[in-house]
Formats: structure tokens, C-alpha cells, sequence
């Protein structure tokens, strides 16, 4: 199955590592490392065309990994994950 994260970018379900409130997580320092290291390799997407609420971690064939920020919320992206799986 598949996970729309706006502005017509669809990942893998499979790939999904996390999905991570943007607000609540730029609060650690550790997130905004993370954030800043991956935007420094050139592996952070912004698709959110707006201001970002969230951001979503993937495995990604040829990175370590992706993020993507959204303009969703966690919680609407994490009810989307969850309802492609009941599908099955």
C-alpha cells in the first residue's frame, strides 16, 4: 500500500520509518541535529507548500534515508497509514 503525504508525493507504506509532529519534535536538540545533518546530505523533501507540521522518515534505496516535511498532520497521516491496513 501506499501513503499520500501532499502535494501529490506517495511513498511506499513499507518505507515509512516514522511519521513525527514537527513542532513537538524541533523542540529536542537531537531532532533538530538529525534534521540539519539529513537537510546537509541533501535528503530532506519539502512537499508541504505551506508551512510543515510534520515530517516522515523513509528507507530509501539509495540513502541512508529521506524525510519528507508535510503540511498534514501526524496525526491525519498516521490515520492514513493505519487505514491502508485494514484494507488488506
Amino acid at each position: 500500500m501506499y501513503l499520500h503525504l501532499g502535494q501529490n508525493e506517495i511513498v511506499a507504506d513499507r518505507s515509512v520509518i516514522g511519521i513525527f509532529d514537527l513542532d513537538k519534535c524541533s523542540m529536542s536538540k537531537r531532532t533538530r541535529d538529525y534534521l540539519s545533518a539529513a537537510e546537509d546530505e541533501g535528503v530532506v523533501l519539502d512537499v508541504s507548500g505551506d508551512l510543515p507540521k510534520s515530517f516522515v522518515v523513509c528507507d530509501h534505496p539509495y540513502h541512508r534515508q529521506i524525510v519528507y516535511l508535510s503540511q498534514l498532520n501526524p496525526s491525519t497521516l498516521k490515520n492514513r497509514a493505519e487505514s491502508n491496513k485494514l484494507v488488506l
